[in-house]
């Protein structure tokens, strides 16, 4: 399938109904914390689908579509799937069997690491990144330099939903100029 440019309709879902399969539960995990629940979105396919479309449709000359662990996964394989692409998964640490490259990251309370097959892209590949949320950045940022270590190159994001008063877009603007960061919805 060949994507095409985004619009507010997407097959026979628009993005009000998207974003109504999205549900927000308060005080999870922890109090005071607003956690967007994709799953009732995953369960449809219609919707899986559309949002699919959408993201493959930002940068359609992209090679290669990377996930990352665990909810980027099911992006990336659906698109994956609808245009041909192969699909590289960036996971946590342990969790590849393969030689890998290792990124750390900061959270809100520690660090963690993230890996990618050393093999999983060649040098000059281009690469579409997606994932569920883009909230600070870090972890799509620790997912780019992994890819950069392939010698493949990130051309642009893709996520569902960007949570933008935590200023994730305009980290990864600083750190990385001319990348293209796109997202379905803004909260």
């Amino acid at each position: 399938m060949v994507p095409t440019k985004r619009t507010d309709t997407v097959g026979p879902m628009n993005k009000d109904q998207l974003r109504a399969l999205i549900r927000d539960i308060p005080d999870y995990p922890s109090p005071g914390i607003l956690f967007r629940d994709i799953t009732p979105l995953l369960r449809d396919g219609d919707a899986l689908n559309a949002v699919a479309e959408l993201m493959s449709a930002e940068d359609p000359s992209a090679k290669l579509i990377a996930g990352i662990e665990a909810r980027g996964f099911f992006f990336a394989a659906a698109i994956g799937v609808q245009s041909r692409r192969g699909v590289i998964p960036i996971r946590k640490k342990g969790k590849l069997p393969h030689d890998v490259h290792q990124q750390e990251y900061g959270l809100e309370y520690g660090s963690d690491v993230i890996e990618i097959h050393k093999d999983a892209a060649k040098p000059g590949e281009t690469v579409l990144l997606v994932d569920d949320v883009l909230a600070t950045g870090g972890t799509l940022a620790a997912a780019i330099k992994l890819i950069h270590a392939t010698g493949a190159k990130v051309t642009s994001i893709g996520v569902l939903l960007e949570i933008s008063a935590l200023g994730g877009r305009e980290k990864l603007r600083a750190e990385f100029p001319d990348l293209q960061v796109h997202s379905i919805f803004s909260v």
